[in-house]
């Protein structure tokens, strides 16, 4: 059975821990990296952890994970507003999807609170900050 997590993290997440700190906070993606890496290993798990600013590349990532890894977690970021491509490659999965969110989207404005990742997803997890990916670790261990 496979015990790696991929764990994809959409446009400028890159930018954590300078960009809107006031809702994303002061984490960096590194620092979020490191949190999952001690989730996953709690759990006997390992991770992959990407990031891209294209849509296309997050894409061929989903389709990758097809095989030979547990359960994909990702944050698609403004992409989870946008992207029905995105929706239709985590459709094509047979893992388990958990969706992961620094804020909450619902709280915000109007335009982020459609969600075509959720409407695929097996779970979300929103507006715990970095420690939502840790949760979204979590649950996708209990899951697979």
């Amino acid at each position: 059975m496979a015990s790696t997590l991929m764990i994809l993290n959409g446009p400028n997440l890159n930018l954590l821990g300078t960009r809107e700190p006031e809702i994303y906070g002061h984490q960096s993606l590194a620092d979020i990296e490191a949190l999952c890496v001690k989730a996953a290993s709690a759990h006997s798990l390992t991770i992959d952890f990407r990031q891209s600013n294209h849509e296309g590349v997050l894409i061929d990532w989903v389709q990758e994970a097809r095989n030979g890894f547990a359960a994909i977690i990702i944050n698609p970021a403004a992409y989870t507003h946008t992207s029905i491509a995105l929706h239709d490659a985590l459709k094509a999965v047979s893992i388990p999807v958990i969706e992961v969110h620094i804020s909450d989207p619902r709280s915000r404005e109007a335009f982020r609170h459609e969600s075509y990742v959720g409407l695929v997803a097996t779970q979300t997890v929103s507006g715990k900050g970095a420690a939502g990916y840790a949760e979204a670790v979590a649950i996708a261990a209990k899951l697979i």
